[in-house]
């Protein structure tokens, strides 16, 4: 399954990844205006969760070969 999304993904432009990055921009933009609340996140878990998520793909763009 991983191998046939890494074949699509190969398929991909610099310019489809930029979109691709604005859309999710777009649409956390209308998550947060339906559920406020969400901007109530303390900022330190803010930041785990920025970290966490970072981590994999730093790792694997700077170290792995």
């Amino acid at each position: 399954m991983l191998e046939g999304l890494n074949k699509r993904t190969k398929k991909l432009t610099v310019i489809d990844i930029g979109l691709t990055k604005w859309s999710v921009l777009f649409a956390t933009i209308i998550l947060i205006k339906i559920f406020p609340q969400i901007l109530r996140i303390h900022y330190p878990i803010l930041i785990i969760l920025l970290v966490l998520c970072s981590v994999k793909p730093i790792y694997d763009f700077c170290f792995k070969k």
